[in-house]
């Protein structure tokens, strides 16, 4: 029985989450290990976080030798900042990303001077430098595919786009559990609240609609979110899912439609989103929001939603 330290919780079915503890926060980001014949590691991290990760993976038992693959649901620096670190840790794991993120594992100049360009400064404290993973140990995913765990076991991947353009579900054969990325917002376990991610550029209210109704159809045992944890719940959840980010779409439009400029629109937002919040459960200690707002924030979400709205038309806006 593997002895689990702070960082790792056993999940059952041979899963573990790992805390890769994003900017030294805990229980802001999560990755997951599959053990098995084939170990896989569901998403990185940031970049710093690599370490992290490393010394969990050694405590569950998996050496520099063992690890067969690691999968990520995203090019976002939280989820696959640290791909390039732990492909060198890890020379015999193949990297798996959907075909749209690819080639920026590959070459993440692009990717990193995007980010730069947000985050200034502080994307060194956030994130990290993605280091390039070597072409040749990229599997490029299809809009389906499957990911080997070994004894028969497998993930199956289905591309489901709408906060990101490269983004994929993936269902555990074996489990049932299905790891959610950022598809179905960011899930906060000390409120039960459920958020939207909906940064620039990529959002799109009816490709992420269309994501969760195919998450629903998939009827996983459970959702494991990147941010942060498992939900057993799992209907209700994606249900919550879709109201939430239908509602934020419908302030952001409000907003927009009174002529309010970002910085007030996300003010109005934010403040409608809080007293709707507070309507259902008591207030949350503040610095739980606040370590959210890293990976959640309402300024990103609103920018996202203004920018889909400007982008759309008048017919679908």
């Amino acid at each position: 029985m593997t002895q689990a330290a702070p960082d790792i919780m056993a999940l059952g079915h041979e899963v573990f989450q790992i805390d890769t503890r994003m900017a030294g926060h805990t229980g802001i980001t999560a990755g997951y290990l599959i053990r098995g014949d084939r170990p896989c590691l569901v998403e990185t991290g940031t970049a710093p976080s690599a370490p992290v990760v490393r010394d969990a993976l050694a405590r569950l038992g998996v050496g520099a030798g063992d690890l067969a693959t690691v999968v990520v649901t995203h090019i976002h620096l939280d989820h696959a900042g640290g791909a390039g670190d732990i492909a060198a840790m890890y020379p015999g794991a193949e990297i798996v990303v959907h075909q749209r993120g690819a080639r920026h594992l590959a070459d993440p100049s692009r990717l990193m001077a995007g980010a730069r360009s947000v985050y200034g400064d502080a994307l060194d404290r956030l994130f990290g430098v993605l280091a390039p993973v070597p072409a040749g140990r990229i599997r490029a995913l299809q809009d389906t595919g499957t990911i080997d765990l070994g004894s028969g076991r497998r993930l199956d991947s289905y591309y489901c786009p709408g906060h990101a353009k490269h983004h994929v579900g993936l269902i555990d054969s074996a489990s049932g559990d299905l790891y959610v990325g950022d598809a179905a917002g960011v899930y906060i376990p000390e409120t039960g609240d459920l958020r939207p991610a909906t940064p620039p550029p990529d959002f799109d209210l009816d490709a992420a609609l269309a994501s969760l109704r195919r998450f629903a159809a998939l009827q996983p045992a459970r959702l494991l979110f990147s941010h942060y944890g498992p939900v057993t719940a799992v209907a209700e959840t994606l249900d919550r899912s879709a109201e939430e980010v239908r509602i934020w779409v419908q302030h952001t439009r409000e907003a927009r439609a009174a002529g309010l400029d970002l910085d007030h629109a996300v003010a109005m937002v934010g403040e409608r989103t809080r007293a709707r919040y507070a309507e259902n459960r008591p207030a949350a200690d503040p610095a739980v929001a606040a370590r959210f707002d890293a990976v959640g924030g309402t300024a990103s979400n609103v920018e996202g939603i203004m920018h889909w709205l400007d982008t759309t038309g008048p017919g679908r806006a």
